[in-house]
């Protein structure tokens, strides 16, 4: 989503990083740009002056000028306070300490994947071992119950069994009834929405506020919509007091001006954002590793993340057992693959650490990380077990038919196994380091090349 910011910010510091010494008007020069690279991203104007102002008056302090390295101060200060625009430093935890069943109200428009949201909230609360039940109270929007428990079965999560025909905070209280007769300790409320704010929607969102005294109540806006999503987070706060935004579609193409602004103008946090279409790709929102990211500077810290939740201790050390067992075999990287599928698209991952996007960019036309993943994947299915655990029987009429059957070439065959006789080679040198090489590759989540 911040591709865009994240160039003109990048072309805005290259000019500053070239200057040994700065002055108040090359300052004063590059914040012009960052202005205008922030109000092309769609950013709220009030928040880009305020931004700018406060950036200002830090990069033109004394300490910034004097130091040995201006410019690098004053990409920190932007990073700082970019960090603090999206709030760095709050707690942006779901709050759940409250006597069982919890209830936590998702409410928006239509069209801003509430209904998905809850979904991927149920499940992310099941990771932490509590026991959620999913609520349709959207009695209105055709098939939505329907949906709702589609995803539910998807993900072996109960949800309660509403009627359109029921009034949505019968509805409501009819969940909590049910949650506390049979062990649920937190209660998701898929509420209505509407094409466009109405008294009517409000309320009735009012109403199952009152009856149900949510613990939570999260506005889910979609951020491609920039500075209406910023509008309508500002008509439900002053109605309902929402205590949090889910902002959706974050791994989309939009200029990001919503998740830079929905915050300031709001004042309330951003507790999860949604980065694609699985149902598991829903994430607690780090205000620092955004700016970081938006800076081109990684996110190391998520990367890790991910890489923990994808591997469990016990894959962990089946994989070293398995190393240590047969080596670094083809069916071994394959196994890697879909570990690394789980985490997330390649693409997107690579974006996580330091200097990745912009040698991403400089690769041109050539094939995106996950259709080469593809690719490689096919190649390795189309061997039999013995090719795959020893690649050094693979002859010519061999190759030929595990290209036919992958539907890829000779070629790609070939590149493959110069690619992975390469990483076998380094996989031995890890293995004589004994086992601080092998606890550094596992740490990474082992994806040798």
């Amino acid at each position: 989503m911040f591709d865009n910011l994240s160039e003109k910010l990048d072309s805005v510091f290259k000019k500053l990083r070239g200057r040994g010494v700065l002055s108040e008007d090359n300052i004063k020069q590059t914040l012009r740009e960052v202005r205008l690279a922030l109000l092309e991203a769609d950013v709220n104007f009030r928040v880009v002056k305020d931004f700018v102002a406060t950036v200002r008056e830090r990069a033109l302090g004394q300490e910034v000028l004097k130091s040995l390295n201006p410019a690098q101060q004053v990409i920190k200060v932007v990073r700082d306070e970019l960090g603090r625009l999206m709030g760095e430093g709050e707690d942006n935890r779901l709050d759940l300490a409250a006597r069982p069943p919890v209830a936590i109200m998702l409410c928006g428009l239509q069209g801003s994947g509430k209904t998905t949201s809850c979904a991927k909230l149920a499940l992310q609360l099941r990771r932490q071992k509590r026991s959620p039940l999913l609520v349709p109270a959207d009695v209105y929007r055709p098939a939505a119950i329907d949906q709702l428990k589609t995803l539910g079965r998807q993900l072996e999560i109960p949800v309660y069994d509403s009627d359109p025909a029921d009034n949505p905070v019968a509805i409501c209280e009819g969940a909590r009834r049910y949650a506390e007769l049979n062990g649920f300790d937190t209660l998701i409320l898929d509420t209505a929405g509407r094409l466009h704010i109405d008294d009517q929607l409000m309320e009735e969102l009012v109403r199952i506020r009152a009856s149900l005294q949510p613990r939570e109540i999260l506005l889910v806006a979609d951020a491609m919509t920039g500075q209406d999503a910023v509008n309508v987070a500002e008509s439900f706060n002053e109605r309902l007091d929402i205590s949090g935004v889910v902002l959706t579609k974050l791994d989309g193409d939009a200029r990001g001006g919503a998740a830079l602004s929905i915050r300031a103008v709001t004042g309330k946090p951003i507790k999860l954002v949604g980065m694609g279409e699985k149902l598991d790709a829903l994430e607690v929102f780090h205000a620092d590793r955004m700016a970081q990211r938006i800076l081109g500077m990684g996110d190391v810290l998520s990367l890790i993340e991910k890489a923990e939740s994808a591997m469990e201790q016990e894959d962990t050390l089946r994989l070293e057992q398995q190393l240590r067992r047969d080596g670094f075999t083809l069916e071994t990287f394959r196994d890697q693959l879909h570990t690394i599928k789980k985490m997330g698209s390649l693409e997107s991952l690579l974006k996580m650490i330091p200097g990745a996007g912009k040698a991403m960019k400089k690769m041109g036309d050539m094939q995106l990380p996950d259709k080469e993943m593809k690719k490689i994947e096919a190649i390795i299915n189309s061997m039999t077990p013995r090719e795959r655990r020893d690649q050094r029987i693979l002859n010519g009429s061999r190759r030929m038919r595990i290209a036919r059957g992958s539907g890829t070439t000779v070629q790609d065959v070939n590149q493959l196994m110069k690619r992975f006789g390469e990483a076998q080679k380094m996989m031995k040198k890890m293995q004589k380091m004994g086992p601080k090489g092998m606890k550094s590759l596992m740490g990474r989540g082992g994806m040798p090349f």
